[in-house]
């Protein structure tokens, strides 16, 4: 699923996304976890993957594939 950068903190490495529909969504350290990623800057489009509960389990740039351990 895409979604495009809201808020991101870099100390933190949590921030937010829009998806396409408007919805925010929040996600934590651990969504960034295995992206390679060190930064995300607003209005950025990535693709995220959701775990079971709705939260955000991983973010990656849009073009990039997902980490193996969240699809």
């Amino acid at each position: 699923m895409q979604a495009t950068v809201r808020a991101y903190d870099g100390a933190s490495r949590s921030g937010s996304v829009f998806l396409d529909d408007g919805t925010v969504l929040a996600f934590g350290a651990g969504a960034m976890t295995g992206s390679g990623l060190r930064l995300l800057r607003r209005g950025q489009r990535v693709r995220i993957a959701r775990a079971d509960d709705g939260a955000v389990s991983a973010v990656t740039l849009a073009t990039f594939p997902l980490p193996a351990e969240a699809t």
